[in-house]
């Protein structure tokens, strides 16, 4: 099937690894511009090298940075037609699953939302006037299924995610008329480094349940979080779904949130 997303010019954030950089190689693959960022690049983003990829170096924790990234865009570009706010997760120096509510600080939520919904809020800001002087274009941004399906251990976490899919559904009642659609991609456990990295999801389960850290994402995990395909998502999944709705030919999706989750998500 056909997009429609060939000479379309897109911005990714946290492309360098995992769900971004699956977004990255997908929209390249349908024929789209895109400006990578992230606070660094890595070997798998190199090998995407060609001249419809830029790569920018930005680390979102800073207020400025995605006013300047957007900028960027529309500089290499032309314009700018998508935006899709990836970058998310546990800011840098922070490990998830916690073990309870009361292991964050007053200065891990501020950190967490920082990271998960003011950076997005702040591209958001920054690409409108772009987005809207272009006749229109696709806000994507990657939620999770905790925003809607609470799990102990990641409060700040959900409530920043949640926080960013309301947020997504008042941005498409207000822009819709004007031909700019926002939608969320709530994924549920994703193989990313979240998991694989050392220190990671993974091995702090295995920690906790006498277990190794394959044990864990192959088996226990989606056991422990009764998905119902019985195995973790892979960042391609999430990409398909993320290029399809930033693609023309959702062009009356707005205002949804795509789950993408195995069945980890069971409210009706």
């Amino acid at each position: 099937m056909d997009l429609h997303l060939s000479g379309r010019s897109a911005l990714v954030t946290g492309a360098s690894k995992g769900i971004g950089l699956a977004v990255v190689r997908t929209l390249l693959d349908e024929g789209a511009r895109v400006v990578a960022v992230s606070r660094r690049t890595s070997p798998e983003l190199e090998k995407l090298a060609r001249p419809e990829l830029v790569h920018v170096a930005a680390d979102l924790m800073d207020p400025e940075a995605p006013a300047r990234v957007v900028a960027r865009a529309v500089e290499e570009f032309g314009g700018l037609d998508i935006l899709v706010n990836n970058a998310g997760g546990p800011p840098p120096g922070v490990s998830l699953p916690r073990t309870s509510f009361l292991d964050a600080s007053d200065a891990d939520w501020p950190a967490m939302f920082e990271f998960n919904l003011f950076s997005a809020v702040r591209a958001v800001r920054a690409a409108l006037p772009h987005l809207l002087a272009d006749g229109g274009g696709a806000v994507v941004s990657v939620s999770t299924g905790l925003a809607r399906q609470p799990a102990v251990g990641n409060a700040e976490y959900g409530a920043a995610k949640a926080a960013l899919t309301n947020l997504t559904k008042v941005l498409s009642e207000e822009y819709a008329p004007q031909g700019v659609r926002f939608n969320t991609v709530s994924p549920g456990a994703v193989r990313t480094a979240w998991w694989t990295e050392e220190g990671g999801a993974a091995d702090i389960i295995a920690a906790m349940a006498g277990s190794d850290r394959d044990t864990v994402m192959d088996t226990l995990a989606p056991q422990m979080m009764n998905v119902s395909t019985g195995r973790l998502v892979t960042p391609e999944e999430i990409a398909d779904a993320v290029a399809l709705l930033v693609s023309p030919r959702s062009g009356s999706t707005t205002g949804a949130d795509f789950v993408v989750d195995g069945g980890y998500l069971k409210a009706v």
